[in-house]
């Protein structure tokens, strides 16, 4: 068998390949590409208004790396886009916020939202700043600098991100418009679009999953692990986290990392998971043709790699494991809790223990009830529970309640609960990843995701207006031949023998 090919051969000898000595340099460069590609297209779309305001194109629900990466595919194809999110400018999503692991999972040379575009990639960013000696150096990026990488995507592409504006209900209509309440300043507002997409990352269509006991807790006694917490406020305490995922050891190596006592990780398993099945199955192939796939595989799949899951990093790990007051309990899952002798009484099925404060890094789940901008048009989404029903021993709550979306990332409605329009709003955000894959929220493929889904908008929208379209065609009069080009003769006279 021949010698497989490396992913990334090296350059010839004597081959070099220029480097942006600045960030102003690549920025310039970067300009050059852009142009070289004719990017962003002339707007196109044609334009609607509705009670005297325009309507936009297309209004993206999050501007974090998903919503930054479709609103540049987006702008690129001369739509008018508008970004909302809810949070202060340069703290959208995770990475400066809730984040706390030191460095990305992710290899460093994956392209992320950089939609095919050389320069704007985070190692054109990288090498710009601190050069080629100090990217061979890296290993991981770290979180903090992936976060200034996509303010700078924001800044030098000029994408339109409005920060501090919250939407609380978004509503399809009978019209071809999408209806959103906005919140900003203390002021509510209505606005509209044609399409509306929700870019809301992991936390998707719902938010942070505890045990139903757990609400009878206190809420000083607990946080999970994606909520905004004050880590130096467990100084001295006993800490116990549950879980032995990436957000359960950065959660457990932060608490240690600001003095807590101790810190118990609490794991239902008998061993912590080993192997990434998820990059056995990564390539093209995958990202491209997983959507294409009969349902009974993509349940397959998916089922398959919810059930061994993803093993936190090595080096999230010996972040906790180098504390002499960690403690790793394999085996020991959680049951129940209780406020007792100044303590938390935490029963597992390894036995008691008495803890001060627990985190836990157990995931999100799809929960409507915790985003309130879906009140209206949930109970009317069609989900994979509505019409598939698993093969013996694959049951998956978690797949069960994913929306079960359309080619273009629409929602589709249940047949007995029909909603004019709510094909107009789509999802791009992790739960696509059943009907989709893995192309909504990661940044492995999220420029094949956004590219995707703003081509599939590109074409709804110019069909929705093809009379329009028709009519600016006939209408085009722009000459490109003027008349003056030739001289028109008569043919030559044929003599009676037919001869000139």
């Amino acid at each position: 068998m021949p010698d497989a090919t490396p992913l990334d051969p090296p350059a010839p000898p004597g081959v070099t390949f220029p480097l942006a000595r600045s960030l102003a340099e690549l920025e310039a460069r970067l300009a050059y590409e852009l142009a070289c590609l004719q990017l962003p297209a002339p707007r196109w779309t044609h334009p609607h208004v509705h009670d005297g305001q325009p309507v936009a194109d297309v209004i993206v629900i999050g501007g974090g790396m998903g919503g930054l990466a479709l609103a540049a595919a987006l702008h690129h194809r001369g739509m008018a886009v508008q970004v909302l999110d809810e949070s202060p400018e340069g703290y959208e999503g995770p990475w400066a916020t809730t984040a706390r692991m030191e460095t990305l999972r992710s290899p460093k040379q994956l392209a992320g939202p950089a939609l095919g575009v050389p320069s704007l990639t985070f190692r054109a960013w990288f090498e710009a700043q601190f050069g080629a000696a100090a990217w061979e150096a890296l290993d991981k990026i770290p979180r903090l600098q992936w976060m200034d990488y996509l303010r700078w995507y924001r800044r030098v592409l000029a994408l339109p991100v409005q920060n501090g504006h919250r939407v609380t209900d978004v509503r399809p209509r009978a019209d071809g418009l999408v209806e959103l309440r906005v919140e900003a300043g203390g002021t509510a507002s209505r606005v509209h679009a044609r399409r509306v997409v929700l870019a809301t990352g992991r936390a998707g269509l719902g938010g942070p999953w505890v045990p139903p006991w757990v609400h009878a807790l206190p809420r000083t006694r607990w946080a999970h692990s994606a909520d905004v917490l004050d880590h130096t406020t467990l100084r001295g305490l006993r800490v116990g986290v549950v879980g032995a995922g990436a957000s359960a050891m950065d959660s457990a190596g932060t608490a240690l990392e600001h003095g807590a006592a101790h810190v118990h990780l609490l794991v239902r398993r008998g061993d912590i998971p080993r192997i990434n099945k998820g990059k056995g199955a990564g390539s093209p192939g995958f990202v491209h043709g997983f959507g294409r796939l009969p349902d009974a595989w993509k349940w397959r799949i998916r089922h398959y790699l919810h059930q061994q899951q993803v093993p936190p990093p090595r080096n999230s790990t010996l972040r906790v494991s180098r504390h002499p007051n960690a403690h790793f309990h394999l085996g020991c899952a959680v049951q129940g809790a209780e406020e007792a002798r100044g303590a938390l009484q935490v029963r597992t099925s390894a036995g008691p223990i008495e803890l001060d404060f627990l985190i836990f890094a157990t995931g999100f789940a799809i929960d409507a009830a915790q985003r309130p901008m879906l009140r209206h048009l949930w109970p009317h989404v069609r989900l994979w529970q509505h019409r598939f029903q698993p093969a013996p021993g694959q049951a998956d709550a978690e797949l069960s309640a994913s929306p079960d979306l359309g080619p273009d990332f629409e929602f589709r409605a249940r047949d007995e609960a029909p909603l004019p329009g709510l094909e107009r709003v789509h999802c791009f955000a992790y739960p696509a990843a059943l009907s989709l894959g893995v192309i909504t929220g990661d940044i492995p493929a999220i420029s094949d995701g956004a590219v995707r889904l703003a081509t599939s908008l590109a074409g709804l929208l110019w069909a929705e207006d093809v009379e329009h379209h028709d009519a600016r065609m006939q209408a085009y009069a722009e000459p490109e031949v003027f008349g003056d080009e030739w001289v028109a003769e008569p043919l030559p006279d044929r003599g009676a023998n037919g001869s000139t």
